[in-house]
């Protein structure tokens, strides 16, 4: 079977995290409208991608008043100053499936190929995650931890690891399962790499509105 085929599998939970303060954007980059001003926000463009896929979206964010019209399911954090970690944490507690697929708020060239076939893999793991290629490492792993299939199985790990004051996504990865994604077969679906863009600055904001322009 070629890697790029998908296979049967069970219905997963989509989680978006979408707690973080956009302090180095100077503006909230969720409401941003990068196709056009009558398209959906990149909050809502993130969840209808997720809801393709999966039974069910979670959005974890601490300011639902402001989202009333997202077409998904608002939790907020359960730990506060939880970061990513706690984002992840609040969503798979809140899942209705053993698996959910977990995305960041603020990555708008996500590729649907690639998750498509995240999605359909064998849930033989506790952690599907992809690790990207040289000198794209945004921790020791060098894995994209906010783009990644996690189990029901990771919560306890997780909250001991947050409970002990300790907000490093990958901290807990050697107590379960985790099976990595690697460069080649990455390339097979994104050979530019850009699934895994974000929006923390105006430079990146810059980069991807030029992108978005050339597709």
């Amino acid at each position: 079977m070629s890697e790029r085929q998908p296979t049967a599998s069970m219905p997963a939970s989509g989680i978006v995290v979408a707690g973080g303060r956009s302090r180095r954007m100077g503006q909230d980059k969720r409401q941003l409208k990068l196709w056009g001003d009558s398209g959906p926000t990149l909050l809502q463009h993130t969840v209808d991608l997720v809801a393709s896929l999966c039974a069910e979206v979670i959005v974890v964010l601490n300011d639902p008043e402001a989202w009333t019209q997202l077409s998904a399911r608002i939790v907020p954090d359960v730990y506060p100053d939880g970061g990513a970690l706690g984002g992840i944490y609040s969503g798979l507690a809140a899942a209705t499936h053993e698996h959910a697929l977990v995305i960041a708020a603020d990555m708008p060239l996500l590729n649907l190929e690639l998750l498509r076939w995240m999605v359909a893999q064998p849930r033989d793991y506790d952690v599907l995650v992809p690790q990207l290629g040289s000198g794209r490492a945004r921790n020791r792993l060098g894995v994209e931890s906010l783009h990644a299939i996690y189990s029901r199985n990771c919560l306890e790990p997780i909250a001991r690891q947050l409970d002990a004051g300790n907000p490093q996504v990958i901290g807990f990865y050697p107590e379960v399962r985790v099976r990595l994604m690697e460069p080649p077969l990455i390339a097979q679906f994104d050979p530019a790499g850009d699934a895994f863009r974000n929006v923390n600055t105006p430079e990146d904001l810059d980069v991807v509105r030029e992108l978005l322009a050339r597709s």
